[in-house]
């Protein structure tokens, strides 16, 4: 999305960037203008609102006063806090790199100490309450960081079972889980392409007896399909199943929002 955001952004300053994997990036962002961010909210959605190419620190501020130049319009994208540091005021946000053509992605590749954005929110965590028998993770490098965060605030004695499809094989790292929790991960190269793998993966469960969560996130034809199995055929709860499309092949973010919000009505 290209527009003013109508509240004024706080504006965060990266302190450091590294490449988690060769296809995700982690940006931490540091200093006084995070005092006063709330605590407990990993894994919520935010807004970045992203300076135009070679925009000097002081024009893009200005841009966001009541007196601003209003021809002058932002790309705005949806991120998900990963974590939050509030006794040395850091903040960590989760990037897939690929490529340079999308706005995010072209900041994030080129961010270094001292870049900068605008930060709106965050919103509340997607799952606040843990009462499952067992629980069931999905997502590719996308909705990795929501899933990540929900992994970690997990009851340490949960039960279940995470799938993460991701890019190449070296995109497979370490993540922090609860013991009970059977991490697998399955390589699609071609995520341009669409892929049934998760689906398949999902389907082949031996599922188990008693109350299912889910945290689930990723391409929206993969969510449908998962939607709809969860849904329709296991008639697994609305209430327990956060499953949500973060993005659509062949669409930018601003067309797949039209189209989220088409489906919903």
């Amino acid at each position: 999305m290209a527009n003013r955001p109508k509240r004024r952004p706080r504006f965060l300053t990266v302190s450091s960037t590294r490449y988690l994997s060769p296809n995700l990036i982690r940006v931490t962002f540091a200093g006084p203008e995070l005092e006063g961010f709330p605590t407990g909210h990993e894994g919520a959605n935010c807004k970045l609102v992203l300076p135009r190419d070679g925009e000097a620190r002081q024009d893009f501020e200005a841009c966001f006063e009541p007196d601003g130049p209003a021809e002058k319009i932002h790309p705005v994208r949806t991120y998900t806090v990963r974590t939050f540091r509030s006794d040395s005021l850091e903040l960590d946000i989760d990037f897939v790199a690929h490529g340079d053509n999308g706005p995010a992605t072209r900041w994030a590749q080129r961010a270094g100490p001292g870049s900068f954005l605008g930060f709106l929110g965050p919103s509340q965590p997607k799952i606040t309450e843990f009462h499952a028998d067992w629980y069931l993770f999905a997502a590719d490098l996308s909705a990795m960081p929501v899933v990540e965060a929900t992994l970690e605030a997990l009851p340490g004695e949960a039960r279940g079972v995470a799938v993460f499809e991701v890019p190449s094989a070296d995109d497979i790292r370490e993540i922090a889980a609860p013991e009970g929790i059977d991490l697998h991960w399955l390589v699609q190269e071609d995520v341009h392409r669409p892929s049934t793998a998760q689906v398949d993966f999902v389907r082949a469960l031996d599922w188990q007896d008693g109350t299912v969560q889910t945290c689930i996130a990723g391409e929206s034809s993969v969510i449908r399909a998962l939607r709809d199995y969860l849904h329709n055929e296991r008639k697994l709860p609305k209430a327990d199943t956060y499953i949500s499309g973060y993005w659509k092949i062949g669409l930018v973010e601003d067309e797949h929002q039209q189209m989220k919000r088409a489906e919903a009505a």
